[in-house]
């Protein structure tokens, strides 16, 4: 097909003035190298008696066969490289052949391999030479355009980029702002878990390390979740730092809450369904690194404050003045001049941070206004108002996780050079009930009554010795002979004398009961009905309970 009308089909031109005049009407006003090869081929054919046997373009920085649809020539094309593309050639058809350079500038664009039955007269050989050069004009103008147009796709693909880089730059910008501010405006947590909700519009929760929900933003909170088992959630949390980032897990994707090497808790998106995008994690990865130092900073608070109370504590038992007790307090954030109580605990083990803090989060939960701290290897609670006996160790227990402990409650104090003194007594309260046959429980010094005169006797040594004095026999006959008439008399004292009532209290026949006191009265030489002996014996059976724990 001929691509350029211009071109006459007079395949001889006979004088140098027809040729150029034939060349000046081939046009190479194409930008598509196909094209301008193609009218290359044709200009060849009319202004000569020769025809193009291979074409060549550079494509992508190589000279290659173009169009591509050629028949290829290896042997051909390894002898123009070795030429520079230019020069006579060998073509089995043709007596003659040579390959033109398709150059601008010294810049070699293409090549055109022509052949003909015979050599072109120097007319002929001229025009040749003329649109091989305007073609490598042509192809040189091509390649400009095309590193134009591929620029501007360039251009294009950069500007979109950034728009995108811009956008998404933005956004995050908007994430550091939110919870930046939420960090900073003092609304804690909540606050910094309603900014995420707000930024991801998904559902938002945190979690300390043992699975306790600390916060949620969203529709879909949970009336009550449950707590998960203490091996169990340790090796959820190794597996989400072994991952090192966004984890999906039951619904959620989660990340860690680990400011330092410690973990905190974790923070999670609630994602049943679907996959969050770039901007939801990353707002959910910012905002884990936004509560971490939130929760780090309410741990320091309160460390700081705990230790803070501790030295307080310690002061006021040991005995300070009322008016720097009072500012010390106030500083805290704490009223002391309302009627207080000192409150003993002990635990079993020695006075930890950990046992400290439960202590502390038991009163917390029964909503005692309270200062925390120990004394030796006992926890010390000074509370305001008198606790209720059976909720506090009830809490205090599921807080340590344990009911072993016991716990002492001194008298009121009104003032604080009054909790030394009180605190003295709370640990004979204590001491009353680490010593009685249940030493799990509380005991209120108040209400100690009788036990006061046992544990001050027991403090100087003489209990034991008065129980021997008295039941010494019946307790030796008991430990060998593998019986309880040290527990048979106990009961009968305690129910006044009264047969009927004592065997029902130990579920025995009246007959049984008789034959225990006879064997009673023979073991101590004592006589029951003599009022001072049964005096006696009553006291020693309630030292006998106050020293000896139930099997």
């Amino acid at each position: 097909m001929d691509t350029n009308p211009t071109i006459t089909d007079d395949p001889a031109v006979t004088s140098t003035a027809d040729g150029l005049a034939a060349l000046a009407q081939i046009n190479f006003s194409s930008l598509d190298p196909t094209e301008i090869l193609a009218t290359a081929t044709d200009g060849a054919g009319a202004l000569s008696a020769c025809q193009v046997e291979a074409s060549y373009c550079t494509v992508d920085g190589q000279m290659k066969l173009h169009p591509s649809t050629q028949s290829d020539h290896p042997e051909l094309t390894e002898a123009l490289q070795q030429s520079s593309w230019s020069g006579k050639v060998t073509l089995q058809q043709h007596d003659w052949a040579r390959a033109y350079p398709l150059c601008h500038r010294d810049v070699v664009h293409g090549c055109l391999v022509v052949g003909a039955a015979a050599t072109p007269d120097p007319t002929q050989l001229l025009l040749l030479e003329l649109l091989a050069q305007q073609a490598g004009a042509a192809l040189a103008c091509a390649e400009l355009h095309q590193r134009d147009v591929r620029r501007a796709r360039e251009l294009k693909e950069s500007n979109q980029g950034l728009a995108s880089a811009v956008q998404r730059l933005e956004a995050r910008g908007h994430v550091h702002e939110l919870l930046e501010g939420a960090l900073a405006d003092g609304s804690g947590q909540d606050g910094i878990v309603e900014a995420m909700h707000r930024l991801t519009g998904v559902p938002v929760c945190v979690e300390d390390r043992f699975g306790n929900l600390l916060a949620w933003s969203g529709p879909g909170r949970p009336h009550r979740s449950a707590r998960p088992k203490a091996a169990e959630r340790e090796a959820f949390l190794h597996g989400l730092a072994e991952q090192a980032g966004p984890t999906r897990s039951d619904g959620r994707v989660c990340v860690l809450i680990r400011p330092h090497a410690e973990i905190l808790g974790l923070v999670a998106l609630i994602f049943p369904d679907g996959k969050p995008d770039e901007e939801q994690l990353y707002a959910l990865r910012y905002g884990s690194r936004v509560l971490g130092l939130e929760l780090s900073h309410r741990r320091n608070l309160a460390e700081m404050q705990l230790s803070l109370s501790r030295e307080l504590v310690d002061d006021l038992l040991s005995g300070t003045d009322a008016d720097g007790a009072y500012a010390r307090a106030e500083a805290l954030g704490y009223d002391l001049r309302h009627p207080h109580y000192v409150v003993v605990i002990h635990t079993g083990r020695s006075a930890s941070k950990a046992d400290i803090a439960a202590v502390g989060r038991a009163a917390a939960n029964l909503h005692v206004s309270h200062l925390v701290g120990h004394h030796g290897s006992s926890i010390v609670l000074l509370t305001d108002g008198h606790p209720t006996r059976h909720a506090l160790h009830r809490e205090i227990s599921r807080q340590l996780g344990h009911d072993r402990s016991a716990i002492g409650i001194g008298p009121r104090c009104d003032a604080p050079t009054e909790f030394p003194q009180a605190f003295h007594k709370a640990r004979r309260a204590l001491n009353v009930r680490l010593h009685s046959a249940r030493p799990q429980g509380v005991s209120d010094y108040d209400e100690l009554g009788f036990y006061h005169l046992v544990d001050a006797a027991h403090t100087v040594g003489v209990a034991e010795e008065y129980l021997r004095r008295w039941l010494g026999p019946l307790v030796d006959y008991d430990e060998a002979k593998h019986t309880d008439l040290v527990h048979t008399l106990s009961h009968y004292l305690e129910c006044g004398g009264n047969y009927d009532e004592s065997a029902a209290a130990l579920h025995v026949h009246r007959s049984t009961l008789r034959y225990r006191l006879r064997r009673i009265a023979e073991l101590t030489g004592v006589d029951l009905r003599d009022v001072d002996a049964r005096f006696n014996l009553h006291a020693a059976t309630r030292v006998w309970r106050f020293l000896t724990p139930e099997p």
